[in-house]
């Protein structure tokens, strides 16, 4: 890229990592002795790589800088719209030149399973190196036959001091940043972008860009001043990860889950405005609240499934925003009521019991009788109706004849003791 081309580049682009030590937030992977930089200091890439990671963690970057320490040439894809012949014309450049080839397939999990198998002869023979990016599981999204023949490296979120240190780095370069500006911008409004990018450099780097821009400048000395109003104007809708059918949406709901089961209601209402934030549908959150209301709580507090049901019907009349309140009333009281899985375990004894004794036949005692043929045969006889014992509890036989032998070791709901549930 010419140098005039690089000025007009944006900022993300142009402060984008030429070394590893340039690269912040992945020392999981790139400190002395790490096997990603290992490999990257010998110039070797034995096995072709997936890369998995949120937006703006890197990746990119990494496989340019593994292209780059080992003398490849760098093709570079998105899975969005490359197919099948750009992975032809991939390998048609390599024959041609006999060059060692890097291929970055960005958001590989966007790849169907016949486009992932269209590579897998290619990876096989080393025509070219793979190097993948998802933003999703690897294990769901990438097929098992590409899978085993790669390396998985997990690139981390980046955290706010991570952010920080790069809005630091843009605004004292003088070569790709603003260093030959002069630019006023306080530690809170450094936070702040930081924040506002939710992990994302690219993101953060491209919020500080633009507020710079939008600064009005001071003729006196030509100054520079982004204020925390320029910041907010900057970022518009919402930068939160959160895909609803990949991971982080099971992540999130299990947070969910677990933080009321774990009767920690702060935690409990964060995740679930976590959901609302991104735009989950609410009625897959009251769903999962209807279910853990009877999984979790049971009869230890009946009413905390009623209460689920009625908030369904909230949720099913008013929509977002006016739900928000009942959904987080509903997460509150679950996270506070006694907690009770006997109707879970119930559920589940029930089930392995009825895999291992099949399909036994109902006692001749409680089965109906509406013909007289039936009842003839003996159906329902010797029946005796509950009311007419003083404590409305006949006591007769009720399980197959195979499971009432074993009826004193049969216990398929148990509730726990108070001073269990308490413990709990």
């Amino acid at each position: 890229m010419t140098q005039d081309a690089m000025a007009q580049a944006p900022l993300a682009y142009r402060m984008r990592p030429k070394t590893m030590d340039e690269v912040v937030g992945q020392s999981q992977l790139l400190s002395a002795g790490k096997p990603l930089r290992v490999m990257l200091e010998k110039g070797i890439l034995p096995t072709s790589i997936i890369l998995w990671g949120p937006p703006g963690c890197g990746k990119t970057t990494m496989a340019r800088l593994m292209a780059k320490l080992g003398g490849y040439e760098f093709l570079e894809l998105s899975a969005v719209n490359a197919g099948k012949k750009d992975i032809m014309a991939a390998v048609s450049r390599q024959k041609l030149f006999q060059k060692k080839i890097l291929l970055f397939l960005d958001e590989i999990h966007r790849f169907n399973k016949a486009q992932q198998d269209a590579l897998l002869p290619f990876v096989e023979k080393g025509v070219i190196t793979l190097v993948g990016a998802t933003t999703e599981n690897p294990s769901f999204e990438v097929n098992s036959a590409l899978l085993s023949r790669s390396r998985v490296f997990v690139l981390n979120q980046l955290k706010l001091e991570n952010l920080r240190e790069l809005i630091d780095s843009a605004l004292i370069d003088s070569e790709n940043g603003f260093g030959k500006e002069k630019v006023e911008i306080s530690s809170e409004c450094k936070n702040l972008i930081a924040q506002m990018a939710h992990g994302d450099a690219r993101s953060c780097l491209n919020i500080l860009e633009l507020s710079v821009s939008l600064a009005d400048i001071d003729e006196g000395n030509g100054l520079k001043k982004v204020s925390k109003e320029i910041i907010q104007s900057a970022v518009q809708g919402s930068h939160l990860h959160y895909d609803k059918n990949g991971e982080e949406h099971y992540n999130i709901i299990s947070a969910l889950h677990k933080s009321m089961r774990d009767s920690d209601v702060d935690a409990s209402v964060y995740w679930l405005m976590r959901m609302v934030s991104a735009g989950e549908d609410p009625k897959y959150i009251v769903r999962r609240m209807i279910r853990f209301a009877s999984e979790d709580i049971g009869n230890a507090d009946p009413k905390a499934l009623g209460l689920a049901c009625s908030v369904k019907e909230t949720v099913m009349f008013l929509g977002y925003p006016e739900c928000n309140t009942a959904l987080v009333q509903l997460a509150a009281y679950l996270a506070k009521a006694p907690k009770c899985n006997a109707s879970y375990m119930a559920v589940k004894r029930a089930k392995s019991l009825i895999h291992e004794t099949g399909s036994l036949p109902v006692p001749m005692i409680i089965r109906n009788a509406p013909t007289s043929m039936m009842k003839d045969m003996g159906y329902g006889k010797g029946y005796a109706y509950a009311h007419n014992d003083s404590k409305a509890a006949a006591n007769q036989q009720h399980l197959p004849d195979e499971l009432h032998a074993r009826k004193e070791e049969i216990k398929l709901y148990e509730e726990k003791s108070e001073v269990e549930n308490d413990q709990n």
